[in-house]
């Protein structure tokens, strides 16, 4: 009964299902079913937060994966990709732990200072490519259609040519509302810029996001004084990232493809 139970609902507590077990005519404690649990291979664990997924988001993630799994490796190193992250002064260094004796918790070498909103907080707009990282540009006012073009044009264009796309070269974009505004499609068009098809909800498909987290806890790691410190430290560590880790991601790609395709179009690890 308990492992049904849980099977059906992962949510369900320990104390839920002793009530479960009472009603049913047996009284157990939470030591008991959290033992029964473990010996069944299961334990309590953080939920992982993940997109929201429509039963057409989950269409459309399987058919990409499926329209693009025999693609050679070759056209993935064609692909510039792109997104945006939000930068926050602190907001790596919340995952920190430390080595202490019993009531150290609160000695200055055992804590991490924090300050209300992250210390505040910069949106930047980057891309990459197999063969390196792009340019960075911090947005700093609310970003429309007309911006967007114009960050594409200062920033997406210069790093095609910087990174030596060549010819053929596709642009990747998900499907927020500036991108995909009459604006931002008409420019794509009058520059003749072919654009990657996307599946909405799908940050685990894009590898940018792994780039994102590396440059995360490089700022993290230089502790920025201000916002300005920020914005500098993040270009400076975005052009460090070796083209190698680049390489690396494209090149198994397709791992992510099987992913999606193994989870049934739901959310994956990446």
């Amino acid at each position: 009964m308990i492992l049904r139970k849980v099977r059906n609902q992962p949510r369900t507590t320990r104390g839920e299902l002793v009530n479960d077990l009472k009603r049913a005519g047996t009284t157990v404690s939470k030591v008991t079913v959290g033992n029964t649990l473990r010996r069944h291979g299961l334990k309590s664990c953080m939920a992982r937060k993940v997109p929201l997924l429509k039963p057409a988001h989950v269409k459309a993630r399987l058919k990409f994966a499926n329209d693009h799994l025999d693609d050679p490796e070759e056209s993935w190193e064609k692909v510039m990709w792109s997104d945006e992250t939000k930068m926050e002064r602190f907001g790596h260094n919340s995952t920190k732990r430390v080595w202490r004796k019993k009531n150290d918790e609160y000695h200055p070498k055992n804590t991490i200072p924090t300050v209300k909103h992250g210390g505040g907080s910069i949106m930047l707009w980057g891309c990459f490519s197999a063969h390196g990282t792009g340019r960075l540009h911090c947005i700093k006012e609310r970003m429309t259609g007309a911006m967007y073009c114009k960050i594409l044009g200062n920033n997406l264009l210069p790093s095609v040519r910087a990174l030596k796309m060549g010819r053929g070269w596709v642009f990747q974009h998900d499907n927020d509302p500036k991108y995909t505004a009459r604006i931002t499609k008409k420019w794509l068009c009058k520059k003749h810029i072919k654009v990657l098809a996307w599946p909405s909800q799908s940050p685990d498909l894009n590898p940018i996001e792994n780039l994102w987290r590396e440059l995360k806890l490089r700022v993290s790691q230089r502790q920025p004084r201000n916002l300005t410190d920020l914005e500098k430290i993040c270009v400076e560590e975005w052009a460090k990232i070796p083209p190698a880790v680049c390489a690396n991601l494209v090149k198994n790609y397709r791992k992510r493809l099987t992913s999606v395709i193994a989870n049934k179009g739901y959310c994956t690890k990446y």
